[in-house]
């Protein structure tokens, strides 16, 4: 059993939120904070599924999933510069989120991962993480996967440039699945997603918004990923592990965010693994 309180942040010139869950009967040893996937593009920060809120709590841990702005609107520069702020939120008025204290650990499914990551290695937090969970994420290390069509997006039916028309000019920290999704696949499918999330030069974007140039991190990191992932390509993974030595949690799945089936067992051995990782780092 867990409990849900929202609060209003007070971090950024646009209206923002975080949830925070706790299983009242288990007092919390550590915090995960929390960002969500959706290619930066879409998402929400309710978009955990149950069994992870219940099992994480009941493993005596506090989950605070965080709004961030959404791409086109704001690009990397803004979205990193906001989820730095919502994490030193949590560094510099703890108790807000609890009566005391607790060591934090970073995590994020999908494009929610590569923002922990990008967040972290910068390394400019006064009390680092504990540990960052990386499910299914990236640092864009490997070449061309993210700036050309995706083979699994172009066998989807077609969307039209003209969905960019759809997309006000107004900063969002919420894009619904049945209204933003669309921009996502054309995104990948014509090669231009990049294009849509960053402005700048090349080089600017990989020394910035890439972990190319990082080469440790201020803590283990923990990274799970699908050998048939659709969105991140493996050798992204694969790279990812190599560089910073993760503790690696593979399945052989053809899906991208696989523990979305809370049904299927991989769902469960994956987060029990991802306690196991913490309750280590916390040692």
């Amino acid at each position: 059993m867990f409990t849900e309180k929202e609060i209003h942040l007070d971090t950024s010139a646009f209206p923002k939120k975080a949830v925070i869950y706790e299983n009242p009967d288990i007092p919390p040893k550590a915090c995960l904070l929390y960002f969500h996937g959706g290619g930066l593009l879409y998402g929400t920060k309710k978009d955990l599924p149950s069994l992870h809120l219940e099992l994480l709590t009941s493993a005596g841990y506090l989950i605070v999933s965080y709004d961030y702005p959404l791409a086109p609107a704001a690009k990397l520069e803004t979205i990193v510069a906001d989820v730095e702020a919502s994490i030193r939120h949590y560094t510099e008025q703890p108790s807000l989120y609890y009566r005391k204290p607790l060591p934090y650990f970073l995590w994020g499914r999908s494009a929610g991962a590569y923002l922990c990551l990008l967040a972290a290695a910068k390394n400019a937090f006064p009390t680092p993480p504990k540990g960052i969970l990386s499910f299914y994420g990236y640092g864009f290390l490997c070449d061309d996967w993210f700036c050309t069509p995706s083979p699994y997006y172009c066998t989807l039916p077609e969307v039209p440039s003209s969905c960019l028309d759809t997309i006000k000019d107004e900063i969002i920290t919420e894009g619904d699945l049945n209204t933003r999704y669309s921009l996502y696949v054309y995104a990948r499918q014509s090669g231009q997603w990049k294009s849509l999330i960053y402005e700048g030069r090349d080089k600017t974007f990989y020394l910035d918004y890439s972990l190319r140039t990082c080469d440790r991190l201020p803590c283990p990191l923990f990274c799970a990923h699908s050998t048939g992932d659709t969105d991140v390509p493996y050798a992204e993974f694969l790279e990812l592990c190599r560089k910073y030595r993760a503790q690696r949690f593979v399945v052989s799945r053809s899906l991208h965010d696989f523990d979305r089936d809370e049904s299927d067992p991989a769902a469960r051995k994956l987060l029990e693994s991802t306690i196991s990782f913490m309750e280590q780092s916390l040692q």
